[in-house]
């Protein structure tokens, strides 16, 4: 590197200059090497120093090795700042989908040397992740974090769930909703696994019922959405995964006051986790765009007049 700095530069003083270092301690480097090697590195009486053939290929090395010092050097910054390297990402599939994904996009477009790796699953299966050191992050809802589980949760949007429909249902033509008429129109399951089946046993339950008409269950987010645009079919869905498709004008929600679940969706990690920069400023950043949801649907609800 110091033989390559010398010949760059055309000069011990201006070489040593290039890399820090003192005129004298490159003379007797390059005094060392050319002992080293039986041979001389430049030759005898040129002002400005020119390199002899061997010294210039040596000099080859040189450079490449001061590209890759370089690099490296680059790569521990970036590194440090949180601009490069890798978050590990799992979350509850309709979080995940209506929500996450968009963020992340939205958080590559300012750190585009960040890869993201999405991993779907459940409390269960995230805390599992968590634990084994397969995640970095879970996203997800739950009703309380157990003592001991060597997690912290950080709560990033209160639980609020609402009934989803398509934006031309019958149901959104009467000004007075009555919460009898739901039991009138299909339904769509959760997943199995999911909180949102509790959810759902415990809306019918507040209408005096046990069972409704299951037509369609455990679809993906999408089609769970593209199965409500054709159909008159009702499911129970977070308000936050709603709002976000409001541009789409293709879902909306019933504007039906229904029961609260006792959780809230939170951003999940381990307790003693050593810190990443880059899952550090993915976390953040989720943080942030959910405050300003969690704003934009405050606003949102003060002007619907939910019944219930």
């Amino acid at each position: 590197m110091q033989l390559a700095a010398v010949v760059k530069a055309g000069g011990v003083v201006e070489g040593a200059a290039l890399l820090g270092l003192t005129q004298p301690a490159v003379s007797r480097t390059l005094a060392m090497l050319e002992k080293r090697v039986g041979e001389p590195l430049f030759v005898k009486g040129r002002r400005p120093l020119q390199p002899t053939p061997l010294g210039r290929e040596l000099a080859h090395h040189g450079m490449v090795v001061m590209s890759a010092s370089r690099k490296a050097s680059e790569t521990i910054d970036s590194f440090r700042l949180g601009r490069s390297g890798v978050v590990r990402v799992g979350g509850t599939p309709y979080f995940m989908d209506g929500l996450i994904a968009g963020m992340a996009a939205d958080f590559q477009s300012i750190h585009a040397d960040i890869r993201i790796e999405q991993s779907y699953g459940y409390i269960s299966d995230l805390k599992a992740g968590l634990t084994s050191g397969q995640l970095d992050l879970a996203i997800c809802p739950i009703d309380l974090l157990d003592e001991g589980s060597g997690l912290v949760a950080e709560e990033i949007l209160p639980g609020r769930n609402v009934i989803a429909c398509r934006v031309t249902h019958p149901l959104l033509v009467p000004r007075k909703l009555k919460p009898s008429a739901l039991l009138d129109y299909p339904w769509i399951a959760p997943p199995p696994t999911s909180p949102l089946l509790a959810d759902l046993h415990s809306l019918l339950l507040s209408l005096g019922v046990t069972e409704a008409k299951i037509r369609y269950s455990g679809g993906s987010l999408m089609s769970v959405v593209n199965y409500l645009k054709g159909s008159d079919a009702l499911t129970i869905l977070p308000h936050s995964t709603v709002f976000s498709m409001r541009n789409d004008r293709s879902i909306t929600a019933l504007p039906l006051q229904i029961p609260h679940p006792e959780r809230a969706l939170v951003l999940m990690r381990l307790k003693e986790a050593s810190a990443i920069p880059a899952v550090e400023n993915f976390a953040k950043h989720i943080a942030r765009r959910f405050e300003e949801l969690r704003h934009l649907i405050k606003r949102h609800e003060q002007a619907v007049v939910w019944g219930g």
